[in-house]
């Protein structure tokens, strides 16, 4: 069965950084395009980046453009999410999602997207 297991989340400060990690299997990852979703408290899920399944490609919204970096190492199954210059904003249960198809439907994954993490929590405070 398809799992996805995310983890790199925890507490760090304004400005910094911290990389979350999304372990897949159950699925061949190579052929699917993966997406990172996120949920602030008491607002809803908000996609974040996208990455086409070969990695030629890549998506932000625009909220993280310029301080968030998607990629994937298919060899290893896992898709990453660099995040940089944090804002107290970011502060979010994290999601990674499969995408049903090789191109990433970016915000659309929230609807379309068939499989989705546990998720791993990312608090930006001083």
């Amino acid at each position: 069965q398809v799992q996805l297991v995310e983890s790199g989340g925890g507490l760090a400060q304004p400005g910094g950084s911290l990389r979350l990690s999304c372990a897949a299997s159950g699925f061949t990852f190579s052929s699917y395009a993966m997406s990172w979703a996120r949920q602030a408290p008491g607002k809803g899920l908000e996609w974040v980046s996208g990455i086409y399944s070969d990695g030629s490609d890549t998506y932000y919204a625009d909220s993280v453009k310029g301080r968030f970096t998607i990629s994937r190492d298919n060899a290893k199954n896992t898709v990453y999410l660099q995040m940089n210059s944090l804002k107290p904003e970011d502060t979010a249960l994290y999601y990674c999602a499969k995408e049903p198809n090789p191109t990433t439907n970016q915000d659309l994954c929230i609807l379309m997207c068939d499989y989705w993490g546990q998720g791993t929590q990312v608090t930006v405070s001083s």
